[in-house]
């Protein structure tokens, strides 16, 4: 690859407005911006554990800034973590987290990059497995490497700090984590490492790891956590509040616009890939006035066509817009906050006081007369997990938006 970017390349200041969007902290700026003045281009780091074979809009935020650095020109290294997997990234963590199997870490993987690539060029991305210099390692590479840092100095992090002052058991294994992670910086010469700002300790680590190996040390920046659907807790699928990437377009159609107006400023910043100017005019015309359910459609229509097509994205805006016309789904829907979740889908109709009584609740269920966010409901045990908000329907008139707790 050319090591001089692009001669249509933006200004400095321009490109870092695009890599400031949304950042919630970047280290050290001063250093950035005198890589960007070089001309060079730049080793975009971005690295994933595959612990879980579906992503959500959530783990899209740092991928969405890793394409604003592909879009400027940039040299972006997505790492697949097979081998940190294993260990097994004990970052927020009350407990140690179980390792995956080789097995497991292989078939997420093989989602990973069919996942990523609906936001990544293909052609302008490296995928990279850290197996691949981690093995390689051996155990006295490893130890020279556990070496470099101390137990006074992992301690530092919140996590284990929390753990150790509360008596929890910190397996070694997960000591290593951080420095691993670390390592793959060194590894990949890492220009820039991106991360969610629960990353941060692991990511200076690595630069510190650079300096040891005589690198010019990488700059930082951190993400934000996205809200779920709530407003509330970050997005998760076992809250139940989250939007999948490989969920049916209609439903995350649905979803999106069952989030508030206050939110939708949160989505529109973190996940659009409009303009900041675009989005600061949306902001400019919904004071003065015009629908913000105008820009949630919009905003709604092109996250679905960035995962699904433009065509599938343009029929889930007329399916949702066919049923507002049909007043199968009024705007002005009253919103019920419920009690502490989990609750099952009967206890919720009741609660809402959508149905008079279990009994008809049940009924309703069994009858097909109930929908959750436009689906509909077959099993009565069906459960809504804390954190969940969604539309609920019964019969052809009847909904509520509803929390759970």
């Amino acid at each position: 690859m050319s090591s001089q970017a692009p001669r249509t390349a933006p200004s400095v200041a321009d490109a870092m407005a695009v890599i400031r969007r949304g950042a919630e902290e970047l280290l050290v700026e001063s250093e950035l911006v005198q890589r960007l003045a070089s001309g060079r281009v730049l080793n975009v780091k971005l690295g994933m554990d595959p612990t879980a074979p579906d992503l959500h809009l959530g783990h899209t935020v740092v991928i969405n800034k890793l394409r604003h650095f592909q879009d400027l020109g940039h040299h972006v290294q997505f790492l697949i973590g097979d081998f940190t997997g294993m260990i097994g990234d004990p970052t927020g963590r009350n407990a140690t987290r179980p390792p995956l199997t080789r097995e497991q870490i292989v078939a997420n993987a093989a989602t990973y990059r069919e996942q990523v690539f609906k936001i990544l060029d293909p052609a302008r991305t490296e995928v990279l497995f850290n197996s691949t210099w981690c093995e390689a390692l051996g155990a006295q590479g490893l130890i020279r490497l556990a070496a470099t840092h101390t137990v006074s100095q992992m301690l530092q992090r919140d996590d284990f700090s929390r753990r150790f002052k509360a008596e929890q058991p910190i397996a070694l294994h997960e000591l290593l984590y951080p420095i691993m992670q670390g390592y793959d910086s060194v590894a990949m010469k890492a220009d820039v490492e991106l991360g969610g700002t629960d990353q941060k300790f692991n990511l200076l680590v690595g630069r510190e790891l650079q300096k040891a190996y005589g690198q010019t040390p990488q700059c930082i920046l951190t993400m934000p956590i996205l809200e779920g659907l709530d407003g509330v807790n970050k997005m998760s699928k076992s809250l139940g509040n989250y939007v999948g990437i490989n969920e049916a377009p209609d439903a995350q159609f649905g979803k999106l616009m069952s989030i508030s107006d206050d939110l939708m400023w949160r989505y529109a910043e973190l996940l659009s890939f409009e303009s900041i100017e675009t989005v600061g005019r949306w902001r400019r015309e919904v004071a003065e006035g015009r629908n913000p359910r105008d820009i949630k459609v919009g905003l709604a229509r092109e996250i679905v066509a960035r995962f699904h097509g433009a065509v599938a994205g343009a029929r889930a805006e007329d399916d949702f817009n066919r049923r507002f016309r049909g007043g199968e789904l009024p705007e002005d829907m009253p919103e019920v906050s419920l009690g502490a979740g989990p609750l099952v889908i009967t206890a919720i109709l009741k609660q809402a006081g959508m149905v008079p009584s279990t009994a008809e609740a049940v009924r309703m269920v069994e009858q097909g007369g109930v929908r959750i966010d436009g689906e509909r409901v077959s099993d009565r045990s069906l459960t809504l997990a804390p954190g969940t908000t969604a539309v609920v329907q019964v019969g052809k008139r009847r909904f509520a938006r509803v929390s759970v707790g």
